[in-house]
């Protein structure tokens, strides 16, 4: 078996993944389509080239030498990149034999890089979370021409959702950092850095700069402005200056005089001729502009995080139909039960219950028992899930995260003190991973607690259905027995829900359960 040993060190033991009598490799520099070319020997499976006819566009042709039909096919960059990711060559795992059980493969990879270049590997932005577009770069960790080694942090990339390690996925040299520290914005499939096998190629790429294909699309501009010329676009603000500013102070055009009600009201009653007043007026308008003080500011630019958070919670008031139903729940024995617990948590080490860790197993409980409101809107139709997991919404000076409680029907009080302090204290050293934040069925936000807030309406996290808004705890003087007042603590608590899956007697219903925990705490225990 002969083989052509110019490729990939990946690749050397080729033979190993073709299980052919005979094979030969070659790498294709050219910016066109990729193409395999699959030679049908007598008596072999046409698995591949079903595949093939998957993949890309097949065509036929026939061997000079042999006389037999030669199967080729060809796939776009993008295609290609889903066959061949860098040096590698993915294969299912529905059987290798049987894919590429042909008597010749020849592969072709795409560079989308001068033809000039040697064998490298082009690094994108990478998708970390399912919502995902762009992201910003932290910090390198690796400098150009570091050796690089599977498994080893390259850089740390600033996603929707938090900051995230991206870790290298073969040997190499890092040969070149297309976007450096604090680049923002970068799609998803950007190119951001180059790695090579051999350290000598590091040099070779010290001018490199990404293609513009590599880039994901930009934003489509209206057809009107991409082909008007750039001349005309400059003069269109020009045109319409003066038809602002007709009625504001007086202008001529020839020997017609243009004023505003007011100016022609003011000159005729002092016998002032109109013409005589219109420089004066310009004049002095533009000092008073001039002349105006300026608001002192800065400008903070806006995180990844923040922006995506923004525009998602735009987008749920504008989009979901939000209503509230709000209620106050007598919280005497839930205070009693925490004095309780605790000394037993001290006692065992453990982390101190907080009355929000008891909110959270209370909601996680109502949710168990009216699953209705632990759902999605799927447009068509609602999703209803099994898992109970709560986001807990953390204030951080990054932003605002909201890690998530994982079964927090089945915990007890005790763990889900321990995993809440611990993600909180992740999120504010902005190391939440995707696990951490991802997969939420439910929110809880309280600002009673921590700021005193007596309550609020917050906004329903998407893609979920309801996002419960815990208050502050109060002292109400209340009626007693035998005509007798007593004095009781009441905390506030508000149900945002989607009106689309959750009607209001559904999320009546789900507060009551809420509250009948909250007033009976020892019910959570059983």
């Amino acid at each position: 078996m002969a083989l052509l040993l110019r490729h990939s060190r990946k690749l050397r033991r080729v033979h190993g993944v073709l299980d052919c009598e005979r094979g030969s490799i070659a790498r294709h520099f050219s910016a066109s389509a990729c193409s395999t070319t699959l030679k049908k020997e007598d008596g072999v499976s046409n698995s591949s080239l079903e595949y093939g006819k998957k993949a890309g566009s097949l065509s036929i042709s026939q061997d000079r030498k042999s006389g037999k039909d030669t199967h080729k096919f060809k796939v776009s960059p993008q295609e290609a990149r889903g066959l061949y990711s860098s040096n590698r060559v993915l294969i299912s795992a529905t059987g290798v034999n049987s894919l590429f059980s042909c008597g010749q493969v020849v592969l072709a990879r795409h560079f989308s890089s001068a033809a000039d270049l040697p064998a490298h590997e082009e690094i994108g932005m990478p998708s970390l979370s399912p919502t995902m577009t762009e992201g910003n770069i932290a910090r390198w960790v690796k400098k150009e021409g570091d050796k690089v080694s599977p498994g080893e942090v390259l850089c740390e990339v600033e996603t929707d959702k938090a900051t995230v390690e991206m870790e290298c996925m073969e040997e190499g040299y890092l040969a070149k950092i297309v976007c450096g520290d604090g680049a923002k914005e970068i799609k998803v499939g950007e190119i951001i850095a180059i790695t090579v096998e051999e350290e000598g190629d590091i040099e070779k790429f010290k001018d490199y700069k990404a293609p513009a294909s590599s880039a994901a699309p930009a934003e489509s501009k209206p057809q009107s402005e991409s082909t008007e010329p750039k001349g005309e676009e400059k003069e269109l603000p020009k045109a319409a200056e003066p038809k602002a500013t007709k009625t504001e102070e007086s202008s001529h055009s020839g020997d017609r005089v243009f004023s505003s009600p007011i100016a022609r009201k003011l000159a005729e009653d002092n016998n002032v001729p109109l013409s005589s007043l219109k420089a004066s007026e310009a004049k002095g308008t533009k000092k008073e502009a001039a002349a105006a003080p300026g608001l002192g500011h800065v400008d903070l630019p806006n995180s990844q995080i923040r922006k995506v958070t923004a525009n998602r919670l735009l987008k749920s008031k504008q989009t979901i139909p939000h209503y509230y139903l709000t209620v106050d729940s007598r919280v005497d024995e839930l205070i009693k039960l925490r004095s309780e617990l605790n000394p037993l948590q001290d006692a065992s080490g453990g982390k101190k219950i907080s009355i929000n860790d008891l909110v959270i197993k209370a909601a996680a409980l109502a949710l168990r028992k009216v699953p209705e409101c632990n759902s999605s809107w799927m447009n068509d139709f609602i999703r209803q899930y099994h898992n109970v997991n709560i986001n807990v919404a953390v204030q951080t000076e990054h932003g605002l995260f909201v890690p998530v409680v994982r079964d927090a029907d089945k915990k007890g009080l005790a763990t889900i003190a321990d995993e809440v302090k611990q993600l909180a204290l992740r999120a504010r050293d902005n190391s939440l991973k995707p696990e951490d934040y991802e997969g939420g069925t439910f929110t809880v936000s309280n600002l009673g607690g921590p700021f005193g807030i007596k309550q609020f309406c917050a906004i329903v996290n998407p893609p979920q259905a309801a996002i419960l808004a815990i208050g502050s705890a109060e002292k109400r003087v209340i009626p007693g027995t035998d005509g007798q007042f007593e004095v009781g603590s009441f905390m506030s608590a508000t149900l945002s829900c989607d009106h689309r899956v959750i009607d209001g007697a559904i999320g009546a219903e789900w507060l009551k359960a809420f509250k009948g925990y909250l007033e009976n705490p020892t019910t959570m225990l059983l």
